[in-house]
């Protein structure tokens, strides 16, 4: 069979672009849903089952349909969970919200495409030429398609230290992907734990521990020791940034704090710069880009992404009664002693070693930059040429309309990719709100073009 629409990833982008298929394509396309996920759709994110862990952006902006805004506050309300437009849901919650928006486009069958879920993984793409694409799946069968798209994500990012050292039960007390919570039981509540990382994943992480009974001292070690900022606990008007006609980042960054100075609260700055970023990013030179990352993405980070107020007060709670620390500064290595983790790491801007004592280490240092290497069907379209790295690793080229772009600079027809593969193109492209401007904008594209070959 060839399909009309193959959908590859099992995370939020391959369910939004599911879901936008679904209602945008006429009824007699076939779509193919391909992914090994059991919790198709969730992805990392979404398949928490603790309550503590919460959605950092406000339910009125988490409406899978970027053409019904209410959408997941509705379903909230139906669901008997009181949480209004500018207050924070659970992250599972939202995950049961996915699953169900998508069965409830499941269930019209008169109205709607075929779509059959496939439970493989694409590991190779044979052919890549317009009007068919053809990928092996790991279950020895072979996927045909007019278009594809491809929602594949990014990896967790290694542990940045040798572990080469450490074996035997030492060995188990690293943690290398913290989403698999299993780990959580086995921590007993005295224990020190060493978080590597100060981002939103170490936040979810503390709560998760605190909510497993554990009590005892946590280290977190970071590059430069920050954590997020916290949500205003009232609603803040965005301001419309005054950026300078320099597309200088040292300029851009001066402009912005000169405004808040005069007045503005930051947070209403940040959230006017938030729907010109996007073309505020490709306006950049790849030099400035690169200074971006190299310079503010540390602030970018903790400014742009900020925790519920809930959350952040519980977390400022264990820090100033000093159960959780944080240092900065840049581990040199780990290593095992008297049944013992021991964590050798060089302050920033200080000299010397420092060292960190602890029975488990959890890497939380977030998704790894490029979206390339965790992917065995990525590499393999890369090694062919099919594919491009973008210059800064942030991962796969595209073009304006998240069409895939060769090695040669040339797009392919029929092959698209959303979500934080598109990051080099985007930036700010790992939310909800842009992933599902995305989506629907390349259901959009499809629909249109299935619907013009029908005509011709």
């Amino acid at each position: 069979m060839v399909y009309d629409v193959a959908v590859v990833g099992a995370g939020f982008s391959a369910i939004a672009e599911t879901a936008n298929l679904l209602r945008l394509l006429p009824p007699w396309a076939s779509i193919a849903v391909v992914g090994d996920d059991p919790g198709f759709g969730r992805g990392t994110a979404y398949r928490t089952e603790l309550h503590v862990h919460r959605l950092n952006v406000p339910a009125g902006r988490m409406s899978i349909f970027a053409d019904e805004p209410n959408n997941f506050v509705d379903w909230l309300r139906d669901q008997k969970r009181e949480v209004p437009p500018d207050g924070f849901a659970s992250r599972d919650d939202f995950g049961r919200y996915l699953r169900d928006r998508l069965a409830s486009l499941l269930r019209d069958r008169d109205n709607r495409p075929t779509v059959h879920f496939i439970k493989a993984k694409a590991t190779a793409c044979d052919q890549c030429t317009p009007g068919k694409l053809v990928f092996q799946l790991d279950n020895g069968a072979s996927l045909h398609a007019t278009n594809v798209v491809l929602c594949l994500g990014v990896g967790n990012a290694d542990l940045p230290a040798d572990l080469s050292s450490v074996k035997g039960v030492l060995r188990e007390r690293i943690v290398a992907n913290p989403w698999r919570l299993g780990w959580l039981s086995h921590v007993q509540p005295s224990q020190t734990v060493c978080i590597l990382g100060s981002g939103l994943t170490m936040v979810d992480q503390v709560l998760a521990l605190r909510a497993h009974g554990h009590r005892g001292p946590i280290h977190v070690l970071s590059r430069r020791g920050r954590v997020p900022h916290a949500h205003a606990t009232r609603k803040v008007e965005p301001v419309v940034p005054a950026l300078p006609a320099s597309r200088e980042i040292s300029m851009l960054l001066s402009a912005l704090r000169k405004q808040v100075r005069a007045g503005p609260q930051w947070r209403g700055v940040m959230d006017g710069l938030r729907p010109l970023t996007q073309s505020l990013w490709q306006e950049l030179s790849n030099t400035q880009r690169s200074r971006f990352l190299r310079h503010a993405l540390a602030w970018w980070n903790i400014h742009r992404h900020r925790l519920a107020p809930d959350v952040a007060c519980q977390l400022h709670t264990l820090l100033d009664d000093s159960t959780v620390t944080v240092h900065k500064g840049y581990l040199q290595a780990v290593a095992e002693n008297a049944n013992r983790l021991h964590l050798s790491f060089q302050p920033r801007g200080g000299t010397g070693t420092h060292k960190i004592e602890a029975d488990w280490v959890v890497n939380c240092t977030g998704m790894e930059r490029a979206g390339i290497a965790h992917s065995p069907l990525l590499r393999q379209m890369r090694s062919d040429g099919l594919i491009a790295g973008d210059d800064l690793g942030l991962g796969i080229c595209v073009d304006a309309n998240s069409q895939v772009v060769d090695c040669d600079g040339k797009t392919q027809a029929g092959l698209y990719a959303i979500g934080a593969l598109t990051a080099g193109r985007f930036w700010e492209i790992t939310a909800v709100p842009d992933i599902r401007v995305q989506a629907r904008n390349v259901a959009s594209l499809i629909s249109a073009d299935l619907r013009g070959s029908v005509d011709t």
